[in-house]
């Protein structure tokens, strides 16, 4: 299905769905409206005595997830208190926070790693014999899938987490399953099974005079009656929800409500307030991190701007819905969702079996001998034991191995992208010469065609320009090219300064002629050092380069050398424009989108300073540089001192 029609489709069922999914869950030691103030009071409280009790931090830390609004923070004091009653063998607190951590993955929408934290409680809970927990773990399964709209297996979990409140006569939590099963059979088109079990809801929460519940059950019911075409009562109920909501400071279902409101007057042909009510929704959703709510009403929004013909704010707001559609709702979550619970399955009948097997093996040892017993239990602790080891070496080579490919995927991105940027340089530069030779041999011919000879030298001499900075470009491509592969041929020697910087600088010598640049060589015919010739020829033909390339006329550039310390430095200075203080911290690096220009129009990309970089380096050597804007620019290049002792080995 194409991406428009799938985004049409997606609207047209989003009105039959009444905008989107509610599903409010909670439970009675969640059943709070969340105040940051509150939160804040509690932080300060925590943050400021760290001799409190444990005991006392924990209800703190409580208090803070409890009452603050964002998602993330929540999660954070929430594993703060997990870790907490871990240290302390607190195993209340333990399991309090740990279905904490889920309710706040499942509320920011990072359903994959709520769904993974709710099967780990009901674990916990049964093995712990715990029947109120395991209700709970019940109905938060179920509240994930019924999010990730696999209907099935939601109403599976709620059903057995009716049945176990019911057999606990736990009324609050009850409501709350019946609730959330009230709102399944909705979404399903199951309109009077869904307004039944909102009747019994409603009637425990009214009993338990439970405010927020009875919001939730108000806004449930108002959806019902909008599907049945009820406009004007389902306003009134989703109005009297809203009411209490605000009261109690919780935003999410406001952002919900305002969604299904801006659907009523879309419907009424009052584009104003459907945009109004959609907005509303949609910055709610934002300032508390709701990926569902952010999603649903982008949707909402890019329709309703669509049908006001306003198609630049549609087309925005339906890219974002795309964004946080895929982010939440992806196949690869759905599979691994799917997974977890398999495994979560399949471990249960494994556990099943294990029990068995380990029953009758204790009826076959209850007739052995007392010796054989305890050689058997012994035999069976030395395999398990061996086993676990292997299971933990095996994880942690596996471990390992993600890393390993995780560090070779980033490098590979990175070597991409530079790749990229590179190739979008070197189109830049290798167009400007070429271009000039085109245009140089028009003229050419034409100046031949009509006999103008007298300009004839000023156009080879162009020509001769365009011919040097294009040669001097492919020499440097070639280098780093070969040095990349690995291939650039590494030959370590005794080398004459002096003579090796004068062969380089008669080269430029005549590019420094053309701008009246005094070139000045000042180094000791004695200093020698153990690199390798052609790269280290590359390193000063790179720099002088750069120095005439950035120096204006009548400037000077001087090359020395010294020796110390079994180091030998060369540098090479000039009276150029100098460096932005900006630019020093990338300058040895291929980032940049252009070419840079000399004070003469010269282009370059950039690539002599990285291959001076990296022939520094593979010459066991540092370069550095000094530079003042407007005072000029000094580059520096240490490399090791030949010594008699590199003949002997």
């Amino acid at each position: 299905m194409k991406e428009t029609e799938r985004i049409s489709f997606e609207q047209s069922k989003l009105k039959k769905k009444a905008c989107l999914l509610i599903g409010f869950l909670f439970y009675s030691f969640l059943a709070f409206s969340q105040n940051l103030q509150k939160a804040d009071s509690a932080l300060q409280i925590y943050e400021s005595n760290q001799q409190l009790p444990d005991s006392i931090n924990q209800q703190l830390l409580y208090i803070i997830y409890a009452e603050h609004p964002v998602p993330d923070s929540r999660i954070k004091y929430a594993q703060i208190a997990y870790d907490l009653a871990i240290k302390t063998n607190d195993l209340n607190w333990k399991s309090k926070s740990l279905l904490n951590i889920g309710q706040a993955l499942k509320s920011k929408g990072d359903l994959e790693k709520s769904l993974n934290i709710f099967f780990k409680y009901l674990e916990d809970a049964k093995k712990e014999g715990q029947d109120r927990r395991i209700a709970l773990a019940y109905s938060s399964i179920g509240s994930v899938y019924r999010v990730q709209e696999n209907f099935s297996n939601a109403l599976t979990y709620y059903n057995l987490a009716i049945g176990k409140l019911r057999e606990l006569a736990d009324s609050t939590n009850l409501a709350t399953s019946l609730m959330n099963t009230g709102e399944l059979y909705r979404i399903n088109h199951i309109l009077d099974t869904a307004l039944l079990y909102f009747d019994e809801s409603g009637k425990i929460f009214d009993l338990k005079n439970f405010a927020l519940g009875k919001a939730y059950n108000l806004g449930n019911v108002g959806l019902v009656y909008a599907e049945q075409g009820k406009d004007k009562l389902a306003e009134e109920y989703i109005n009297d929800a809203t009411k209490i909501l605000e009261g109690l400071g919780d935003q999410y279902p406001i952002a919900v409500y305002n969604t299904y409101m801006a659907d009523i007057y879309k419907d009424n042909e009052d584009l104003p307030k459907a945009i109004m009510y959609a907005y509303r929704s949609y910055q709610i959703a934002k300032k508390d991190g709701l990926k569902e709510q952010i999603r649903d009403a982008s949707l909402k929004l890019s329709e309703l701007y669509e049908i006001a013909k306003d198609y630049k704010n549609a087309f925005h707001y339906q890219k974002q819905y795309i964004e946080y559609r895929d982010s939440i709702n992806n196949e690869e979550t759905i599979r691994k969702m799917a997974d977890l619970r398999t495994e979560y399955e399949v471990s249960q009948k494994q556990a099943e079996v294990d029990l068995l097997n380990q029953r009758q093996k204790t009826y076959l040892s209850v007739g052995g001998a007392l010796v054989l017993l305890i050689m058997a239990l012994g035999s069976l602790a030395f395999v398990y034991h061996k086993r676990n080891e292997e299971k933990k070496a095996t994880n942690k080579i596996l471990e390992v191995q993600k890393k390993e490919l995780e560090l070779q995927r980033e490098e590979l991105e990175r070597l991409n992208s530079t790749k990229d940027r590179f190739f979008s340089i070197i189109s830049h530069d290798l167009r400007g010469p070429v271009n000039a030779f085109k245009g140089l041999s028009s003229i050419l011919k034409l100046d031949l065609e009509e006999g103008k000879l007298d300009e004839i030298p000023a156009i080879v001499e162009r020509i001769e320009t365009s011919a040097s900075q294009l040669s001097f470009l492919l020499n440097n491509l070639l280098d780093w090219a070969v040095n990349q592969q690995g291939q650039f041929p590494f030959m370590p020697e005794k080398i004459e300064l002096l003579k090796l910087i004068k062969d380089v600088s008669a080269v430029s010598q005549n590019m420094a002629d053309s701008k009246e640049i005094s070139l000045n060589v000042e180094i000791d015919k004695d200093i020698t050092v153990l690199a390798d010739r052609n790269s280290v020829r590359a390193i000063v033909r790179n720099l002088v380069n750069n120095a005439l390339k950035f120096t204006k006329n009548g400037g000077s550039i001087t090359i020395a050398a010294s020796g110390s310390d079994g180091k030998a430095l060369i540098s090479i200075s000039d009276s150029g424009i100098g460096i932005p203080p900006e630019k020093m911290k990338s300058l040895f690096q291929l980032n940049g989108g252009k070419s840079t220009v000399g004070t003469r129009g010269e282009k370059g990309l950039g690539l002599g300073l990285r291959l001076v970089y990296e022939f520094a380096q593979m010459n066991n050597g540092i370069v550095s540089v000094e530079s003042r804007e407007g005072l000029g620019t000094t580059f520096k290049v240490l490399l090791p001192l030949y010594s008699s002792d590199a003949d002997d080995t």
